[in-house]
This record gives structure tokens, sequence and C-alpha cells, in this order.
């Protein structure tokens, strides 16, 4: 397969157990050398990517908040933009605020923005279902999660729902799924994850490929849960994680091996290097 571009998702993917591996930053850099655009499509916002990735010299462009914006690195600016309309984050905000007290977050600006009184809580008493640590690194407090959702409609690019209740997300999902202009995915298993009616990975590398002239036969994507599920089926190679969850894998092309044993390496050694 003549690879021209490689996809890859974060968390469960890309990163393993200490971040980035020195096996998969030399497999990556390799590809780069032989013209291959190395291309970051998380679920995370923009200013959440981890350290690890300053690795990666070969990455030109990152699509974040599942494929809300896309940033051009040399040049550090958004070359697209694909948000949830204004009506859309109000319905959702309105049957949030109406129908749940489960914690919300709201991604705009490149950001991600928690209710100050739900990090305070997490900060005093941790949690069970959710990563403290992490949302205390990449999460801005803001006195009332809804208004601000409101007072920033314009440019909302997720708005994602933590359940500590596995039954509770079931429900929920059904619910959302009648909700006009918006998609809904996940990537852990506690959470919901709202984008605009057509903000997907697979949608943003669809741009970029056209905007590279590379056919989507010609790119390879790697991911793990749900929401890398259209980037998946659209590649020319389908790559799931060892660690991805089983609908992944029954949509892939290739299973390689887990996140923590360089799986992406593995698949990069084997269909482009």
């Amino acid at each position: 397969m003549n690879i021209k571009l490689i996809a890859l998702d974060l968390d469960g993917t890309t990163l393993g157990r200490f971040g980035i591996s020195d096996e998969t930053v030399d497999a990556l850099n390799d590809a780069a050398k032989k013209g291959v655009h190395v291309v970051i499509a998380t679920g995370r916002t923009f200013t959440a990517l981890p350290e690890d990735i300053s690795k990666l010299g070969c990455i030109e462009y990152v699509i974040s908040s599942n494929g809300a914006h896309i940033n051009y690195l040399p040049e550090d600016k958004i070359i697209y933009s694909n948000c949830i309309s204004e009506e859309a984050a109000s319905a959702v905000g309105k049957l949030l605020s109406e129908n749940t007290d489960y914690p919300i977050e709201v991604f705009t600006g490149g950001k991600a923005y928690i209710d100050e009184d739900v990090f305070k809580n997490l900060k005093a008493n941790g949690s069970d279902y959710m990563n403290v640590e992490y949302i205390s690194k990449t999460r801005k407090p803001v006195p009332g999660i809804y208004d601000f959702l409101l007072n920033n409609k314009k440019d909302i690019e997720n708005i994602n729902i933590h359940f500590r209740d596995i039954l509770d997300k079931e429900k929920f999902w059904e619910i959302l799924l009648k909700q006009k202009d918006i998609t809904v995915t996940s990537s852990f298993i506690h959470n919901i994850e709202i984008g605009g009616s057509t903000t997907s990975k697979a949608t943003a590398i669809a741009e970029l490929c056209k905007r590279l002239n590379i056919s989507q036969e010609n790119v390879m994507a790697c991911g793990d849960s749900p929401n890398d599920g259209a980037m998946i089926k659209a590649a020319g190679i389908g790559v799931a994680m060892g660690n991805a969850d089983e609908s992944i894998k029954d949509i892939a092309d290739f299973v390689t091996l887990s996140n923590t044993e360089d799986g992406v390496a593995y698949a990069v050694r084997k269909f482009v290097l």
C-alpha cells in the first residue's frame, strides 16, 4: 500500500503507559522522512495535547476535539473548523441542565472547561471513574458551566459528559440520539462526547486529504475507541489497537499490538516502512 498520510488517535493508541515510546517516535519519524504526513487525530482539545508530542518533530497537523478543528503547527493557526451549531449547543445545554446532574465539560477556543464546584470536589475527594490528575492539568474551572456553555454557544467544539453508572450512560445516549444536528460518540467507557452534525475525525481527515491532494485510499488510521470508528472505516488501511473496543476491531482491516506494546510502531513498520 502506498500510504501517504498516517492519522493517529492519542489515548489508548499512540500513548502508552509512559507516554510516547522511543520505538513509536522512531517509526513515525522514519515514515515522515519518506514523505508521509503524520497527523494527530484526537478527542482532546488543542491545549490538552501531551508534552510528548514535542518528541515528534514530524507533526504538521493536529485534528482536535474529535474533528472540530485542524491546526497547522508551522504557522500556529487553525485551518479548518466544524463546531456545534448555536441552536444545537443551546438545545443540548438546556437538556443537560434540566435532566442531569452529571459532570460536564465544555470545549471551546482550544480549551476545556468544567464547573468549579465539580473541580473542587474532585480535587478534595477524588473519583473512582474520572481521571482527576488529567482533569486538574487540562481543565479550567468556571462558575456555572451551563451559563458558560450558553455564553460561548457560537464556538462550542465538544461537550463531554461523565457517567459513574454505565446504565445511566446508555439511557442518556438514547436520549441524545433523538436530538437534532449533533453527533454522539465516546472515547472512554464512562463518557459521552457531543459534536456538531458532521463533526468527526473522519470528516476532518477527508478535508485535510483534499488540501494535500491525497486519496483516502492512501491513508492509514489507528485508533481504539468509538470516536475513531469513522476514520478507521474511511481509511485505506484502518488499524485497531490490540486493546481496542471489539466494535472497532470488527471494522478494522488490521488489528495491531496494544498501545503498551508499541502497536502503532508495529503497524507503521508493517504497512509504511
